[in-house]
């Protein structure tokens, strides 16, 4: 691994990191082959390709995580072989992963300052990540226990655990996914300001417009190899996803459909947050009708954990009207119904959580289909194999997903192709009613365009769609109609055509009252008028 430094030119700073042929075998796929790279200080450094490129192994190994099997790493112009994520901190690098490493167990605080130098005690590390959370608008109170966040929140945590470190390397592997617009630009602002201070940043994106407007360079990998570099802000959505997947994603076909009867209705929905970290829902009002798409847009950690556990069926403390699923002969009171009782009536479920609720780690994706089917399983209780793995591999070929076979352990894959077999899962299911949490999560533009497709084309069918996601670009691209959920309030829905990307970030603020009287008073002007 080690080699000679790197020689500069006089006076020229060397470049802050360099690869050179990395390659990462593993026993089913070659993960990285002669991958080269160069980052060079204050440089804001993009790093694109589609799920299963090979970006995260890379990521890894710079982070000290993966050990390469070949190749060389410079940082500074210096040859160093990291053996760990402990030694890649002491470099100055630290790292933002997509799937989150925090001990459920303990607070926010003792999680941050397990990575930090234990010179600081806790009550400081505590003081500054109020600091810094406030500082980059990523709110979140350093006491509360982990496993009381949802993926959003614990994604901020992560973030605010680099930046403590004061980096010189910092790698952000999906960071915007949780943040609204506006928050989006502050934390551009923010990454820019430690580019000028010579702090040099990988960012991973599925997001092309986010990468045009914030990098200065592109490293494109397709198939684990390096198939171009480039200067993002030269190029366009469409080059960028000629590099990446070699063509342009399909564009979807959003046309206006008929709606149907109330698939689902929502009424006067309250329930006390269960524990004192929770979110309150308060008088939640909604329906959702077959031949729709009806999106919810807000920041995590807002009460959409618990309208999906509501929803579901994992909470069943609402009372029965609170929640009505359509049955054969009509709404049904749901609110103290099962998961498998609400299935029997076709409502199906894509959780936020792609391991540990999406998905059982450690079990293949075969028995994964178990969690949600029972199709498979016979008298007695004894399961087909035969059936259920051609179940999964039909599931694996119709979504593209890059997996051992079906018997591939969950956690094996990588987070979009893992994502794009549960969402494939539910959407298999053939669903009268299809509830789906951040469905494009960390999923490249292709299978990102596959999936908001057959989502339209269950819509199209006749099915009815709940979609909540922190991707307002998607909402505006897939739904109907939509709503904002803020502090475990919902907000009125407005059609697509009447939503735009300020007025649905301002609500996902709460700042919605005031611009619905507003909006009412101008359509009564307007209808007087006519």
């Amino acid at each position: 691994m080690q080699s000679p430094d790197i020689p500069t030119a006089p006076g020229a700073p060397p470049p802050r990191l360099q690869l050179a042929g990395i390659t990462k075998r593993y026993p089913a796929v070659v993960a990285n082959s002669g991958v080269s790279l160069t980052v060079q200080p204050g440089e804001v450094h993009a790093v694109l390709g589609e799920n299963g490129a090979g970006k995260s192994t890379l990521m890894k190994i710079i982070y000290g995580a993966v050990k390469p099997d070949e190749g060389s790493v410079h940082v500074d112009g210096r040859a160093v072989h990291i053996r760990n994520p402990q030694e890649a901190r002491q470099l100055g690098i630290a790292m933002v992963f997509q799937h989150f490493s925090l001990f459920d167990t303990l607070t926010v605080a003792e999680n941050v300052w397990l990575g930090l130098d234990k010179s600081q005690p806790l009550a400081e590390v505590t003081r500054r990540i109020a600091e810094k959370a406030a500082e980059y608008g990523l709110e979140i109170d350093p006491l509360r226990p982990v496993h009381t966040l949802s993926v959003g929140e614990m994604q901020r945590v992560e973030i605010i655990r680099a930046l403590l470190t004061n980096p010189r390397l910092l790698i952000l592997d999906e960071p915007t996914s949780v943040l609204t617009p506006q928050a989006v630009e502050k934390l551009f602002v923010v990454l820019r300001k430690l580019a000028s201070e010579g702090c040099s940043i990988l960012y991973i994106s599925h997001k092309l417009h986010e990468i045009r407007a914030l990098c200065t360079a592109c490293t494109v990998l397709r198939g684990g190899k390096v198939t171009g570099v480039c200067n993002p802000a030269e190029e366009s959505n469409a080059s960028l996803s000629r590099l990446m997947i070699g063509a342009e994603p399909p564009a979807l076909t959003h046309r206006e459909v008929q709606t149907g009867a109330a698939v689902l209705k929502v009424q006067g929905l309250s329930l006390p947050r269960q524990d004192q970290f929770g979110v309150q829902l308060i008088d939640l009002q909604f329906e959702v009708r077959a031949g729709e798409v009806v999106g919810i847009a807000g920041v995590s950690g807002n009460g959409q954990k618990e309208l999906l556990y509501a929803l579901s069926g994992e909470d069943q403390r609402a009372a029965p009207a609170m929640v009505q699923v359509a049955g054969p002969q009509g709404l049904v009171n749901a609110g103290h119904l099962n998961p498998r009782q609400r299935r029997a009536l076709g409502l199906h479920f894509v959780p936020e959580e792609r391991l540990g609720r999406g998905a059982v780690p450690t079990m293949g994706l075969a028995h994964n289909l178990l969690l949600t089917r029972d199709n498979a399983v016979g008298a007695g209780g004894w399961i087909r194999m035969g059936q259920l793995e051609a179940h999964a591999r039909a599931i694996i070929e119709r979504f593209h997903v890059k997996a051992g076979g079906p018997h591939a352990a969950a956690k094996s894959l990588s987070g979009g192709n893992l994502q794009k077999f549960i969402v494939g899962r539910e959407i298999d299911a053939n669903p009268k009613l299809l509830i789906v949490s951040q469905p494009t999560w960390g999923v490249d533009v292709g299978a990102a365009a596959q999936i908001r497709g057959e989502i339209l084309a269950l819509r199209d069918a006749g099915c009815a769609v709940l979609v909540l996601s922190e991707e307002l670009d998607e909402l505006f691209e897939i739904c109907d109609r939509l709503h904002v959920v803020a502090k475990g309030r919902l907000s009125p829905s407005v059609r697509r055509a009447e939503a735009t990307v300020e007025r649905i970030g301002e609500w996902m603020s709460g700042l919605w009252h005031a611009d619905v009287q507003a909006h009412l008073a101008q359509r009564e002007v307007a209808h007087a008028e006519a």
